[in-house]
């Protein structure tokens, strides 16, 4: 049989042409449906790596139809402890994966600006929204730092950024609440619109909860407190009656029994968790013991012992049998997670986290690693950090 004999420069175009095609990466050839489909499996961490792979995937894995399959991740975001010092970075832990990242701030066009809550995936920050250093304004810019989309808010007075505590709800309707008035913005709205709060004294650790805001007020003398929970609906913001006193006869002194109780949003939303030190007795200067974690029904309004924190995590904040508690402790959390920071507790977190079958204990964990932030003492909020969430 005779054979054909190719020239050199044949046989070099069908070498050229085995190595162009040796060089395909043949999962970009797949349709976007079968992508969609393979990176669905992949927490959202490893889908953002592989964004930054190809055009080809940063196209795919940004369009709706996949974003929408992919859940969003639960982290912890921190704040830095002076209150108006701002970072370019953003520190997060993950509590699935027991790892610290970070989320980069930079492309806010903005002189400074500092996190302070998420409505739950996107993210609130206090930011200058004048250039010039003399003019003292604020306004409060959300974000999505995934997307590096964002949108600020009409602007705002500085005094409100350093006194005001910020709740922003999952509707875009956010409220700033200070020692005795309160700002509301619905969505769409050209303006902010003042009210008086109207309550006994200045509303501590307000929690938004579904469509209602819980706050806790010292209703008692100058030498002793005595706490009372509040509670308004937001479709009532700015009424002639806003705020309710949530009791019942068969609480007792549960109120009384925590020495600077702070509330945290449990699981659900029926759920509130009040965070304290646990007094040894009823005088005023009595020592914790340990803290308390209770968690009240609202459907039921019924208290039970939600957890307590061992002796020993306890004595490394210098607890204990120590006068005063835990003034030097910060608490913070939401949907059954809590964290615990102290000054002598550097580069770590204390986490306590709810039980799924709401049993008494739930489960302690020392969270190592803690960055930046030198001697302070951190705060935090819960960030559900999502590809789909829009400014």
């Amino acid at each position: 049989m005779a054979t054909i004999s190719r020239s050199p420069s044949e046989k070099k175009e069908e070498e050229e042409e085995e190595e162009e095609e040796d060089g395909v990466c043949h999962i970009q050839s797949l349709p976007d449906d079968s992508l969609h489909q393979i990176f669905s499996h992949l927490p959202l961490r490893e889908v953002l790596a592989c964004r930054c792979v190809c055009r080809r995937f940063r196209e795919t894995l940004a369009c709706p139809p996949f974003i929408d399959l992919v859940p969003p991740l639960r982290l912890l975001a921190l704040r830095h402890p002076h209150r108006h010092a701002s970072s370019a970075d953003l520190h997060c832990f993950d509590p699935s994966q027991n790892r610290w990242i970070r989320l980069p701030l930079a492309f806010l066009p903005f002189p400074s600006s500092v996190p302070v809550t998420a409505s739950p995936s996107l993210l609130y920050l206090w930011a200058d929204s004048s250039s010039d250093p003399k003019q003292s304004a604020k306004t409060l810019v959300l974000c999505n730092p995934l997307t590096r989309s964002f949108r600020a808010l009409p602007q705002l007075g500085s005094a409100w950024s350093r006194h005001g505590t910020v709740l922003a709800a999952a509707t875009g309707h956010v409220l700033v609440l200070a020692e005795l008035a309160a700002l509301w913005f619905a969505p769409g709205s050209p303006q902010w619109l003042t009210f008086s709060l109207g309550l006994p004294s200045k509303p501590r650790s307000p929690v938004l909860v579904g469509d209602a805001v819980f706050v806790l007020c010292d209703v008692g003398s100058p030498w002793r407190s005595q706490w009372k929970l509040f509670s308004c609906q937001l479709r009532e913001i700015g009424g002639p009656r806003v705020w309710d006193r949530i009791e019942q006869l068969d609480w007792g002194d549960v109120l009384e029994i925590l020495k600077r109780p702070r509330l945290i949003r449990g699981t659900g939303q029926r759920r509130i968790l009040m965070v304290g030190g646990l007094r040894s007795s009823f005088a005023v200067d009595a020592p914790c013991s340990t803290v308390l974690i209770l968690r009240l029904d609202l459907g039921s309004l019924e208290w039970d012992e939600a957890g307590r924190m061992p002796v020993e995590m306890y004595r490394c904040f210098g607890g204990a049998g120590a006068a005063g508690g835990l003034n030097k402790v910060k608490v913070f959390g939401a949907d059954g997670r809590v964290w615990f920071s102290g000054r002598k507790v550097k580069g770590r977190l204390a986490m306590w986290e709810e039980d799924d079958a709401r049993k008494p204990g739930g489960e302690w964990r020392w969270v190592d690693g803690a960055p930046g932030h030198g001697d302070g003492v951190y705060r935090g909020f819960v960030f559900n950090a999502d590809l789909g969430a829009v400014p």
